[in-house]
């Protein structure tokens, strides 16, 4: 049986701007972000679903003493007695390409009250739930761990770079330092117009910030592709560019990075890096070791922007390249092993998505 959301929970939003945050705050604040960030002080104290309600859509689950930022929604259960609160978060994790396809809006887009109470969740008795959640949880604890080692090795690659090169933006070993438009061509993607139906097809991947997964090196697959004659007014890029999101509902979301592996059309939350004076992997590593430089200026009252002239007026370290080649090949090596590890992690998100499809249709 099947049932609307709204019959079965209430559902609010938080209050706050996205600039609320405290980084020695003791409670979490939760954005449109994927991490929550953190605050001093808090609103709501309830076990609950938060939906990301604008830009980088995403869920979480949370049950303790919090706050939320504006366009966050908290979806807690009713008081019928007939849901389990991480069973709806599972179910929510699995239909939020779905929330990204009734999104609406321009630049950010963003979703309604409407979107969340019309959806219709399979509800079994609740011990069936919890049944269902407890083997869900045993293959995302599979899943974590596999995760975990990744970032183990993205560290060691990081820790690697600041004892070869210190920290890029104080320059502690004096390396040349120039501006991003000097050492790089940046591209800023677009969206071909959506009232032009002959534009979208098959025809080439359009990326998203959805896309730019941490810890890949490579954007995962689009769920949009642009046909032949909309390929000829998007934005196109190679494979060995770097891809940046640039536009997010959260500073943790902006800064992000991947490499192309193939050509890729890609739209204005993007940005493009393409190196004249850099080992890509180098720059991929040194933009993810400079997060913090790159999103100082940003204000998220104003929209999470990092403009393209904000981003080309950047200046970075530029070490010789023998340096940079040296790096690479680290880098190489450490990817080798990460390859491995994919591989497992990919096997048990084919099961784990197996039984998200079982469970949830």
């Amino acid at each position: 049986m099947k049932v609307k959301i709204g019959d079965l929970t209430k559902i609010k939003t938080g209050k706050l701007d996205a600039n609320a945050s405290s980084e020695d705050g003791q409670y979490p604040f939760f954005t449109c972000s994927r991490e929550p960030l953190k605050i001093s002080t808090y609103s709501y104290d309830c076990e609950c679903v938060l939906v990301a309600g604008n830009g980088d859509l995403n869920v979480k689950y949370y049950n303790g003493k919090f706050d939320a930022y504006q366009r966050t929604y908290i979806i807690e259960d009713n008081g019928s007695g007939k849901l389990y609160m991480p069973y709806l978060y599972y179910f929510m994790e699995g239909y939020i390409e779905e929330l990204r396809k009734q999104a609406i809006g321009g630049v950010i887009k963003y979703i309604k009250l409407g979107n969340l109470t019309e959806a219709l969740i399979e509800l079994p008795s609740v011990d069936e739930q919890k049944s269902i959640v407890e083997i869900l949880e045993k293959a995302k604890g599979i899943l974590d761990k596999r995760n975990d080692e990744i970032c183990a090795l993205d560290d060691l690659i990081k820790a690697r770079f600041v004892e070869r090169f210190g920290d890029p933006k104080s320059n502690s070993f004096g390396f040349d330092k120039m501006m991003l438009k000097d050492t790089c061509k940046v591209v800023t993607g677009n969206t071909p117009s959506r009232s032009v139906a002959e534009y979208y097809g098959d025809y080439i991947e359009w990326i998203k910030t959805d896309n730019i997964v941490p810890g890949l090196f490579n954007p995962t697959k689009a769920t949009e592709s642009l046909s032949k004659k909309g390929m000829e007014i998007g934005r196109i890029v190679d494979r060995n560019s770097i891809l940046m999101a640039c536009i997010a509902g959260s500073i943790a979301s902006i800064g992000r990075v991947c490499i192309t592996d193939r050509m890729v059309a890609f739209n204005q939350q993007i940005n493009a890096i393409i190196p004249k004076r850099y080992n890509i992997l180098f720059l991929y590593v040194l933009l993810q070791v400079s997060k913090d430089y790159l999103v100082e200026e940003i204000n998220m009252a104003l929209k999470g922007i990092l403009s393209k002239s904000k981003l080309e007026k950047k200046e970075f370290i530029v070490p010789p390249m023998e340096m940079q080649n040296q790096f690479a090949e680290f880098v190489e090596q450490i990817n080798k092993s990460k390859v491995s590890i994919q591989k497992a992690l990919d096997e048990t998100k084919l099961l784990f998505d197996s039984l998200m499809q079982k469970y949830f249709g």
